[in-house]
Formats: structure tokens, C-alpha cells, sequence
């Protein structure tokens, strides 16, 4: 990839966005049958083509005259949620108001998105997934690579909307809907108002600027009630981490102050009549914490199995009642990274959102991950490993959480019509821990039958 065709490709999808925005279909006809004509009527004296010729450049000349003097006081509000689900249409309301003496009929409304145009470093070194399978000429020339990271940084699409008409000095209501297809956060400039001429052939455009965002959740497939076998664990520090449920912030007695403790614990209504300081004793906490590790290590930027395997810890994240138990997120990315949810220390969403920024590691191994594991395993009553791939080391994870014996669910996403017969488990000892494949063409039932 040469920095001359990359700003060939820069050029081109200029063209083309300047082109859906500005030229309707009915204009697309009129300037191919200009051309045609043009060239058919050359010679003026063997053919009348050209009285079309001159009759068609008459009307691209007015259309595009009308359509530059496109421009009126408007304004633009948008009521946009938070978040949005791959896969997922997301409806959301946006205002526009009128601000000047006159109505405005025949208007259209389209979102524009920030400029999703790849870095040359990002064009060279982030192939295409299934870009080996193209013919040659195909992967040398690039430009479906190009198209392929156009899509995957712009991740949601939007269709234009017509708009009702605006009274003077008023403002109108319009239903916009996102189509988002990957994970990840969508950044949105403001909004084209269009307004075809008296043709129909050329769009005046004027750009509503509004910048906003938001983010796109990973997709979640159904997941059966998984229990894992573990029970309560002692947690360190339990009253800051517990909320009211089962055997949390249990009150034991009072005593008096001794140097070191922590001054959460005094209590100060007793201080208060004593005059000296006193601390409360609570019950040491137990309740159900479950480890859910996300293997992130691929030598690529992305593929799809790092996608279907960040969807799963999504299920899982969602599935699991936080109320009465903590998760916890464990992954590698650019450091480790160990977000808790649940009893009041974090919540779904957040953990959702944390899943939509993930991203590949692809410079560290996986025995990073392994330490904050084990410095935890005391406090876990169960683990969910998801993995891209089952080697020497995520083995040898497993078999530490197995002598430890913490109960422990092992999915593997593989590739498409992979069974479990395809792995050699043999290192698989322990009776708590369970091994299951999740191949990339049949993950939903899969899921469904664990």
C-alpha cells in the first residue's frame, strides 16, 4: 500500500459522500443521459441529440444554481440515549426549529458522522478478515480493506428522513433511527438539511453542526442459568464491598478505640455521649464472587472471534444476578484491567460499556493476565474463562484454578465446525472444572445447551 493510492482512496470516498448528499437518483440519470447524448450528437449536422444535449445542461445548470443558494436559519436538538446494542435499531427523536419569517417545506434530514477515513498506518497494517480468500489483484490493490475499515470506524449507518413542514418561528419534530452493526463508541458531527431543487436532480445541503456521542454495547445472545458449584467465599474488607443482601453489614458489639483502625468504623453517635472514641465490630462478610476472565490475546488488531468472544462476556454480564453476588471483568489490554459489579460497587452497564472499548492485545502474552487471577482465587467461589484459543498457558491456567478447586466454566470460541473432539482436554482433571467449544457458526444453541 502506497501513499499515493491512499489518498486516492481519501479522494474517492470524498467524491462519492459529496455525491450521495448532493446528486438524487433522478439527477444520476439526467447527467449519465447527458453525457450520452453529448456524445452522441458531435456532429450536430448528422444528428438533432444535441437540442437533448443543450436541453438537459439547461436543467443540471438550474437545479445546481437553485440548490447553492440553500441557506436558512435553523437550528438543531437531539434526544439521544446513552447506548445502543449492535444489531439493534435505535430510534431517537431530534428538533428542529425554524428561526426565520417563513415556512420550510420539502426538507430532508440526514446524520452526519465523524470522518471514519482510516489512518495510512491503520490501512497498512489492519488487514481485512477473510482477505487471504480475495483474488490477488484484490489484495494488492486494497481498496476493499479501505471500504472494510470505512465501515468498522463509523459502526452505524442512518437513513435520510423527510421533515414534516416548519411554520415560521417554530420547530418540528423528526424520528431518527441508528443501525448499529459493530461495538464501540459512535461519534456524531451534527445533521445535512437537504432540499431538492424543482427538479429533483440536486440537493441544497446545509450542515446543522452537533456534536454528540454514544456508545455501542457489544450484542448479547440468551444464556440458560448458569451455576457454577462454589459457595460463599470470606471477603476482605466485606462491609465497604457488601450491600444489604444475605449476610452483609452484620452488627456485632462496640469497644474502645485502638490505634490502626480504620476511622469508617468509629462510631460517632457513641463517641459522642462517651466523649472518647469508640469502634463497632461487624461480622466478617461471605457471599458469592465469580471471576469472569476475557482472553484479549491475538497477534491482529481484530477478528471476529475476538468479537463473538467479547458478545459472550457480555451474556454472561448480563446474566448474572449482581445483586446478590460480585463479577468480576478480568482482561488485558493496553495494562490489566479488573472491573468489579455488583452489591452496589458497580453496575451492568458500566460493565457493558467497559466490554464496548475493549480492544486486542497483541504485545503481551497471556500469562500477563494470570497473576491478577491467582491473587484473587482466595475470594472466588467460581470462574468463567473465555478464551480465543487453547494452548500451553490458558491450560495451565486452567489447571491452577483446578487445584485450587474453584469451579470453573472453560469456553473456547473456535472456529466454524469445531467440536470438543477437535481439543485435547486431557489436562482437564479436576470434576468442578467443565470444558465446552463454541464454534463461530452455531454459538447461540450452543449457548442455550450448557
Amino acid at each position: 500500500m502506497n501513499p499515493l493510492r491512499y489518498k486516492a482512496f481519501r479522494l474517492i470516498y470524498s467524491a462519492d459522500q459529496w455525491r450521495s448528499r448532493r446528486v438524487t437518483p433522478g439527477g444520476v440519470a439526467v447527467v449519465a443521459g447527458f453525457a450520452l447524448v453529448g456524445g452522441l450528437g458531435l456532429d450536430s449536422t448528422q444528428s438533432l441529440t444535441y437540442q437533448i444535449f443543450t436541453f438537459l445542461g439547461s436543467m443540471l445548470i438550474l437545479a445546481v444554481a437553485q440548490g447553492i443558494r440553500f441557506r436558512d436559519r435553523l437550528s438543531l436538538s437531539r434526544s439521544l440515549p446513552r447506548f445502543g446494542t449492535a444489531g439493534v435499531p435505535l430510534s431517537y427523536r431530534v428538533t428542529l426549529t425554524n428561526h426565520t419569517a417563513h415556512w420550510q417545506r420539502g426538507l430532508w434530514l440526514r446524520e452526519t458522522f465523524a470522518d471514519p477515513r482510516p489512518s495510512y498506518r491503520e490501512l497498512r497494517n489492519t488487514p481485512e478478515p477473510g482477505e487471504e480468500q480475495r483474488n490477488r489483484f484484490d489484495r494488492s490493490l486494497g481498496y476493499y480493506r479501505w471500504l472494510w475499515l470505512i465501515r468498522r470506524n463509523q459502526r452505524a449507518t442512518s437513513q435520510r428522513v423527510a421533515v414534516p413542514p416548519i411554520p415560521p418561528r417554530s420547530q418540528v419534530e423528526v424520528m431518527l433511527t441508528l443501525r448499529p452493526y459493530s461495538r464501540g463508541a459512535v461519534h456524531l458531527t451534527g445533521a445535512t438539511l437537504m432540499r431538492p431543487d424543482l427538479f429533483g436532480l440536486f440537493n441544497g445541503c446545509q450542515h446543522l453542526p452537533l456534536a454528540q456521542s454514544l456508545w455501542i454495547l457489544p450484542h448479547r445472545y440468551p444464556l440458560p442459568l448458569v451455576q457454577l458449584a462454589g459457595g460463599r467465599r470470606y471477603q476482605s474488607g466485606g462491609v465497604a464491598l457488601a450491600s444489604s443482601v444475605g449476610e452483609s453489614d452484620e452488627f456485632m458489639a462496640l469497644r474502645d478505640y485502638r490505634p490502626g483502625d480504620p476511622l469508617r468504623k468509629i462510631h460517632w453517635k457513641s463517641w459522642a455521649k462517651l466523649d472518647k472514641p469508640v469502634v463497632r465490630e461487624d461480622q466478617d462478610e461471605f457471599f458469592v464472587r465469580h471471576a469472569l476472565i476475557l482472553d484479549t490475546f491475538q497477534a491482529e488488531a481484530y477478528s471476529q472471534t475476538l468479537e463473538e468472544a467479547i458478545a459472550l462476556a457480555a451474556s454472561f454480564a448480563c446474566s448474572f444476578q449482581t445483586q446478590e453476588s460480585l463479577l468480576d471483568l478480568m482482561f488485558v489490554g493496553l495494562e490489566a484491567y479488573c472491573f468489579t459489579a455488583g452489591r452496589g460497587l458497580g453496575h451492568t452497564d458500566q460493565m457493558l460499556e467497559i466490554l464496548a472499548s475493549v480492544v486486542a492485545c497483541g504485545d503481551k502474552p497471556f500469562s500477563s493476565l494470570v497473576p491478577s487471577v491467582v491473587e484473587r482465587s482466595d475470594l472466588l467461589s467460581g470462574c468463567i474463562c473465555i478464551f480465543l484459543q487453547w494452548d500451553d498457558d490458558r491450560q495451565g491456567l486452567v489447571q491452577q484454578l483446578g487445584a485450587l478447586r474453584i469451579p470453573t466454566l472453560v469456553l473456547v470460541v473456535a472456529a466454524a465446525g469445531q467440536t470438543a473432539a477437535d481439543f485435547d482436554t486431557r489436562v482437564i482433571t479436576a470434576p468442578t472444572t467443565r470444558f465446552q467449544v463454541v464454534p463461530l457458526d452455531n454459538i447461540a444453541p450452543t449457548l442455550l445447551a450448557l
